[in-house]
């Protein structure tokens, strides 16, 4: 929808890179930009961090990315730490740090409900993760305390609205999460043949419950999670991502996507479990890695979770 019809409807020049090609030289979709002068190119944040970890052993003398006056974030969470880094990694290349174009949308909504403002950059907040947890409340973090780094994804673009519900389906107050909900032009009809699946996200006028969770700060939407995906211990409201960051940050043989954390229902109490890829096969080293992605998130998070080690490439993937 982005870059294949809308370039074609609007008759635009369009560079075309299998992903396939991307995932193994990465510097393609950069020498591509570099050689043609793109101008606007999309990529979730893993793109970002693979060509930022390429760079370290790659040399990028006469790459060029002076062109590029949009540099959008969307198709899965926005890792604000990934992006700062991509910008320092790669601002000897002409690359502007203002370039970077956050947004939220979803395949219900064909493509976007938000999108930053352009030439501003990314825009993030940080905020307090034990408040967030226990309270669903946004606040500045205490000294000492853990913070989390949340991208602003912009306003709701013409003609949509976005709000944010608390389960009651009232209006949030200021500096509270909730459920998102959208109303627009482009939202789906229907999932195909599926009555029953439809009414559940979908109501009589037209509003579309997202899935998603997320407050606003200002007039800007920002993401904190899927409400799906949210894990809840003892009261406290986990994201996944964030064990999930944190392990793939913090310990140096894990690369951005090897760590899928989820929650197991017992009967009596739920169990955390973190699948992490592991590609060795000497049993020291497997188990090391378990004990130091425990350890990591014990300390880090303050959970105790059990770690599963699997074989490269089992955790499914989407195309983003």
């Amino acid at each position: 929808v982005g870059f294949l019809l809308t370039p074609l409807a609007c008759q635009l020049s369009l560079d075309l890179l299998p992903t396939r090609a991307f995932a193994r030289r990465p510097f393609l979709w950069l020498e591509l930009i570099s050689r043609n002068r793109g101008t606007l190119s999309y990529s979730p944040s893993f793109g970002y961090d693979l060509c930022t970890r390429r760079a370290e052993t790659l040399s990028f003398d006469g790459l060029d990315l002076s062109s590029w006056r949009a540099a959008g974030i969307g198709g899965d969470m926005i890792r604000p730490q990934t992006l700062h880094a991509f910008a320092a990694q790669f601002a000897p290349t002409g690359f502007p740090a203002s370039a970077f174009v956050a947004s939220y949308g979803m395949a219900e909504a064909v493509l976007a409900l938000t999108m930053a403002p352009l030439d501003e950059g990314l825009k993030s907040e940080v905020v307090d993760t034990t408040l967030l947890e226990q309270e669903n409340r946004v606040a500045s973090p205490r000294a000492e305390g853990r913070a989390r780094e949340f991208a602003l994804c912009g306003r709701p673009l013409p003609g949509y609205t976005v709000e944010v519900r608390t389960p009651s389906g009232a209006l949030v107050g200021p500096g509270q999460v909730g459920r998102i909900y959208a109303h627009g032009p482009s939202l789906m009809k229907a999932y195909y043949e599926r009555p029953a699946e439809t009414a559940e996200v979908l109501s009589a006028d037209g509003w579309l419950d997202t899935g998603d969770l997320g407050y606003w700060a200002g007039d800007q939407l920002v993401i904190t999670g899927r409400a799906k995906d949210l894990i809840i211990i003892n009261g406290r409201n986990i994201w996944p991502q964030d064990l999930e960051w944190s392990a793939e940050a913090e310990i140096a043989s894990l690369r951005a996507g090897d760590v899928a954390v989820f929650s197991v229902d017992e009967g009596e109490q739920e169990t955390v479990v973190a699948l992490v890829q592991c590609r060795n096969r000497d049993e020291a080293v497997r188990a090391a890695l378990r004990d130091e992605v425990a350890k990591n998130l014990r300390q880090r998070h303050g959970l105790e979770v059990s770690v599963v080690l699997v074989p490269p490439h089992a955790l499914p993937q989407t195309s983003s």
